[in-house]
Parts: structure tokens; sequence; C-alpha cells
């Protein structure tokens, strides 16, 4: 019955966006510009830096840990946004919903670009240029793309914000039942951010195996440098590699 009543809200949904005309637009063209701007704000440590923190780890067992952190980082915001459906008085839908969307976003593009890290790919260029890297790769759900020269120096066009905001548009629309009462908001929210994003790193690896540099083969790479204007590191943690693995944070 929950099932049917999701695709229902999700049929629904997909009619508003094609019948809200220039204001669903303008909205959704907001957010990806949104996301768009927070991506080079993204905090992400280099391999250096998560070989220090998982020490006696290999790129398989360090992927593994980056994605059950990330995966309970996004499902603690589907929580969050699906919790907030079962206060007397809601708060405005569409804010929630951008809230979540950019939360999960910032939280995804941290975990490819260390996906990236461990399986010694580094795009190269500037800061910007990675970001833009992190956000293709993000908005197409796909990794190996993001190795193509082409890809690494192309800015940001209209075609890549278009695909960006499809992303948002299928997004938004598949977590608008963690807003809906008879949905039990927050446990909804939490299962399906969190299997969202396991599906969403298995397609990466996936991508990122094919075209992997063993770390003994690996040029000597340059720090990362933190951006000027970092987002908040508790609110975007994966898995610091501190204290023991538990196991409801198994990956699987």
């Amino acid at each position: 019955m929950a099932r049917r009543r999701t695709a229902v809200v999700r049929g629904k949904a997909l009619e508003g966006v094609r019948k809200g005309g220039a204001r669903a637009r303008a909205g959704l063209a907001h957010l990806a510009d949104r996301i768009i701007d927070i991506a080079p704000r993204v905090p992400v440590r280099d391999l250096t830096t998560l070989r220090e923190q998982f020490p006696g780890l290999g790129p398989e067992e360090i992927a593994d840990r980056l994605v059950a952190g990330a995966a309970k980082a996004t499902a603690t915001v589907g929580a969050g946004v699906g919790a907030a459906a079962m206060m007397p008085v809601p708060p405005a839908m569409p804010t929630e919903l951008a809230a979540e969307v950019t939360g999960v976003a910032a939280i995804e593009l941290k975990l490819i670009a260390e996906l990236h890290e461990v399986y010694g790919v580094r795009p190269a260029g500037t800061l910007a240029q990675r970001s833009t890297v992190y956000l293709n790769s993000w908005s197409q759900e796909r990794g190996i793309e993001a190795t193509k020269p082409s890809t690494v120096s192309a800015a940001m066009n209209s075609r890549m914000k278009r695909e960006l905001r499809q992303r948002i548009v299928k997004r938004t629309v598949r977590n608008l039942p963690n807003l809906m009462p008879f949905l039990v908001g927050a446990a909804v929210g939490a299962v399906m951010n969190r299997r969202d994003t396991r599906k969403l790193a298995a397609r990466i690896r996936d991508d990122l195996r094919k075209v992997q540099v063993p770390w003994d083969e690996l040029p000597a790479l340059p720090a990362l440098e933190r951006p000027a204007d970092a987002l908040p590191e508790h609110a975007l943690e994966l898995d610091t590699g501190a204290g023991r693995h538990r196991k409801d944070d198994d990956p699987g």
C-alpha cells in the first residue's frame, strides 16, 4: 500500500513540475546554482591524509569506510527532513526539500572527490576545475567520464547545468514522499537517502576501478588546497578513521 501511495505522489509531483512552468523552472535553476556554488567549498581529504587516518587499509577498504560514512550522513539529513513532516505545523515544504537536496549533494560530492583520491585518479587542474569534474560525476552518476581531459578542462556550461538540474528534479521528486505523514516521514527519509547514496557510490566505484592507478605507481602529488570558505567539516564527515569501526556502519 505504501509503495502504491509513493508512486501516486511521485506521479503527481512530476505532473506538477511539468505544469509549473516558468516558476518551477526558476526554482530548480536556483537550486542547481546553489549546488554549483557549494561544490568548490567542499573540503576534500587527499590520499595522504586518508591513508594516515585509515592506517593499514587498502583502497577498497578505505572506500568501503567512506561509503558507509556518507550513507550514514545522508540518512541523517533524510531523517531530519522526514521528521519535519511529523511536526504539528510543518515548515514550508519547498524550503525543506531544498535543504535536503543541497545537504545530500555536498556530502555526496565530498564522497566522490575522496573516492577519486583513493583510486588514484585525481583530476588535473585547479580547485574550480576539479569541482566541475566532481559536479559532472555527481550529476551523471558516473565516475569514468570525470577522467577525460575534455571534461576536466571544460568550464561550467549550459549543457552541464541542464544535466545537473535534471538530476535535481529527479532527486526532489524521489524525496517528496519523505515529507508525507502517511509514509512515516523520518524512517522513510533515512532509508531512501542511505540506499541512494550507496547506489551512487557503487556506480562511481565501478567506473573508477577501470582506470584505477595503484598507489605504488602514483607520481608525487601536491596536497589539496583547502577552500577559503570551506563548508563546516562536522556537517560533511564521512568517516574520520578514528575509533573502532562499528558493526552497524559496515558496508553492504
